[in-house]
């Protein structure tokens, strides 16, 4: 298996079709999607279907990482970097069982993933963004040094865009 990246904890791979049933059971998890505007996958075989089809990291070398922890090998979530075309950006996301918040997780891997896309992808500019009312999620994204850019609507929820640059390029 090879690591895409690694942090002091965790490791970043992408994703294997033995982890649909982590997509099929975080996102069974009303909490875990409240703020997302995502809907639960109907069954495994959805999930499967969804990592089948994931082309992200050959069309733009870059995309959503599972997750797993260094000590045991287990999968707590997914990070990564999501480049969307009709706006021509990047930005991280991150998704976490919910037993595994509140651990630094999702600040650890979105901090390792921002490094990867400035330094080995070369970027200048890195969004994030999360519903108005998802606190956990503005603190992961200060604590990466995210600055405000507005509210708008995203995924037809309100939500504020944040942007991070990249003082190197």
């Amino acid at each position: 298996m090879t690591y895409i990246l690694t942090t002091e904890r965790l490791y970043l791979r992408e994703f294997l079709p033995d982890d649909a049933i982590h997509f099929y059971t975080m996102n069974a998890d009303y909490d875990v999607l409240k703020y997302t505007g995502d809907v639960a996958f109907k069954s495994v075989d959805e999930a499967k279907l969804f990592l089948k089809n994931y082309k992200q990291y050959k069309l733009h070398n870059m995309g959503r990482w599972a997750v797993c922890l260094k000590s045991n090998d287990e999968f707590v979530g997914w990070c990564g970097l999501k480049f969307h075309p009709s706006e021509n950006l990047v930005e991280v996301g991150y998704r976490f069982y919910k037993s595994h918040w509140n651990k630094g997780y999702a600040t650890e891997s979105a901090k390792a993933c921002i490094d990867y896309g400035f330094e080995t992808l070369g970027l200048k500019t890195i969004y994030a963004h999360a519903h108005v009312d998802n606190l956990a999620s503005h603190h992961v994204i200060n604590k990466c040094g995210f600055t405000l850019v507005n509210e708008a609507i995203y995924d037809g929820m309100p939500a504020k865009l944040y942007k991070i640059e990249n003082l190197k390029s």
